[in-house]
C-alpha cells in the first residue's frame, strides 16, 4: 500500500511558479513511477509529467515542457513538480499518482492517486 498526500499548491500571478510536493508512506515508493496528473473545471483530467522509479526516464506533456519539472527523491518518498511560468490556463487540481510501471500520456489507469492540490494562476 502506497498513500499519496500532495502539497504546495496555491494561487499565483501569470508568470510566477510554485512547487508541488507528493509525499509517499510505504517501504515501496522506489520502486513505482510516480507522475502528476491536473483536471480544470468542466474537463477531462490530463497527464502532466511522470518519472520512472529511479529517474532516468522522464515524460511531459507539450503543454507544460520547458516550463514544469519533474524529480523524486526515494530517501524522503517524495516527488517533485517545479511549475515555472505559470499561465493561467495552468489552473487545476493537481494530483500525484503512482504506478509499478511507467506512466505516461496514454496510461488509463494508476495504483494509486493522492487526493489533488488545488493551482490556480490569476491573469
Amino acid at each position: 500500500q502506497v498513500q499519496l498526500v500532495e502539497s504546495g499548491g496555491g494561487l499565483v500571478q501569470a508568470g510566477g511558479s510554485l512547487r508541488l510536493s507528493c509525499a509517499a508512506s510505504g517501504r515501496t515508493f522506489s520502486r513505482y513511477a510516480m507522475g502528476w496528473f491536473r483536471q480544470a473545471p468542466g474537463k477531462e483530467r490530463e497527464f502532466v509529467a511522470s518519472i520512472s522509479w529511479i529517474g532516468s526516464t522522464i515524460i511531459y506533456a507539450e503543454s507544460v515542457k520547458g516550463r514544469f519539472t519533474i524529480s523524486r527523491d526515494n530517501f524522503k518518498n517524495t516527488v517533485y513538480l517545479q511549475m515555472n511560468s505559470l499561465k493561467p490556463e495552468d489552473t487545476a487540481v493537481y494530483y500525484c499518482a503512482a504506478r509499478d510501471r511507467m506512466i505516461t500520456a496514454q496510461t488509463m489507469g494508476v495504483d494509486y492517486w493522492g487526493q489533488g492540490t488545488q493551482v490556480t494562476v490569476s491573469s
